[in-house]
């Protein structure tokens, strides 16, 4: 059975319209819920990254996990797991157990998720960033399944522009 699948799409003017968007989401996060981080260098994955895990309550400093692929992190409401699969191949990857994060009690977002797609869940949100100019963004969601579609349903009262 196909999964439902929607869109949505915000024009970001600001590092704090990145954080703003980063809580929104973060605040219909659960266990397992997988962000899937996609952009050019220096778009703002991990920007991103660290204001989401900001708003489920990390404490401290989140950084890029480039080198070390994988960094957990203990919020206030659950797990935090970051992932930056650039560096790796997807065979690497698959040695990982990535399914352990993916199922877990926990949030993970992955930085390039595009390099390991086909060992993502079949449900989640992929994000794509895109500087559009300055301190502009344009971050473009697809929800696949559920509840990730119905985020992007509710597009209108999280300010999306389509």
């Amino acid at each position: 059975m196909e999964q439902r699948t929607t869109f949505a799409e915000w024009r970001i003017g600001s590092l704090q319209e990145t954080a703003q968007l980063a809580a929104l989401l973060a605040s219909k996060a659960g266990p397992g819920t997988v962000i899937a981080l996609d952009g050019d260098l220096g778009a703002g994955k991990t920007t991103f990254s660290q204001a989401f895990a900001a708003a489920i309550g990390v404490p401290g400093i989140v950084n890029s996990p480039t080198f070390t692929i994988i960094k957990e992190y203990e919020g206030s409401s659950m797990p935090f797991y970051h992932m930056d699969v650039y560096r790796i191949s997807l065979e690497e990857a698959d040695e990982l157990g990535l399914d352990d994060y993916f199922f877990g009690s926990g949030v993970t977002l992955v930085e390039w998720a595009s390099l390991i797609g086909e060992l993502l869940p079949a449900s989640r949100l992929e994000l794509y960033i895109e500087h559009a100019g300055g301190e502009e963004r344009i971050i473009r969601a697809k929800g696949i399944g559920e509840p990730y579609a119905a985020w992007c349903d509710e597009r209108d009262k999280m300010g999306a522009t389509t």
